[in-house]
């Protein structure tokens, strides 16, 4: 990414610190339109499946962290494979989901106009990490960022 000024980059890593409303762990309900999710985690977990049985287990996990381990642990059924262009738009259209329907974060979001939005994934290993997120590495961001990516996307798009 190659970011040096810490003034123009926003980082989240957990909820519970200041930027932590970002991430897909953040306590936010959201309605697909069909049922209600605990969190963005739960319902772009679910969409990597097209079993309802999966889906509903996860949905009903009461946390994201939760949600997420059970997606893990039936990803052998998963129709979408992690990190393709259709899980992206996937994430994509979740987290504007979220936004959308949270004017409270909608406005926190956009709040953060011409700053880069970095996942920071601090000390966490392997690909699907660099792939969504990015490590501060000699003072340069390392990684592709797509989820800081969706969300500055997000953001531009609701500045328009």
């Amino acid at each position: 990414m190659g970011m040096k000024k810490k003034s123009e980059v926003v980082s989240f890593t957990k909820v519970a610190l200041e930027y932590g409303w970002l991430g897909n762990m953040y306590p936010s309900p959201i309605n697909d339109g069909v049922e209600k999710w605990l969190t963005s985690e739960a319902l772009f977990q679910s969409k990597r499946f097209n079993d309802p049985a999966i889906k509903e287990v996860i949905r009903n996990e009461k946390s994201p962290m939760g949600a997420k381990m059970k997606a893990k642990k039936n990803k052998g059924h998963m129709v979408v494979i992690p990190m393709s262009d259709v899980d992206v738009e996937m994430m994509r259209s979740v987290v504007k989901m979220k936004f959308d329907q949270n004017p409270v974060l909608k406005s926190r979001l956009k709040g953060l106009k011409g700053k880069v939005i970095v996942e920071n994934i601090g000390n966490r290993k392997g690909e699907r990490h660099l792939f969504w997120g990015a490590k501060l590495v000699n003072e340069e961001w390392e990684g592709q960022n797509t989820m800081g990516r969706i969300l500055m996307e997000l953001r531009d798009e609701y500045l328009e």
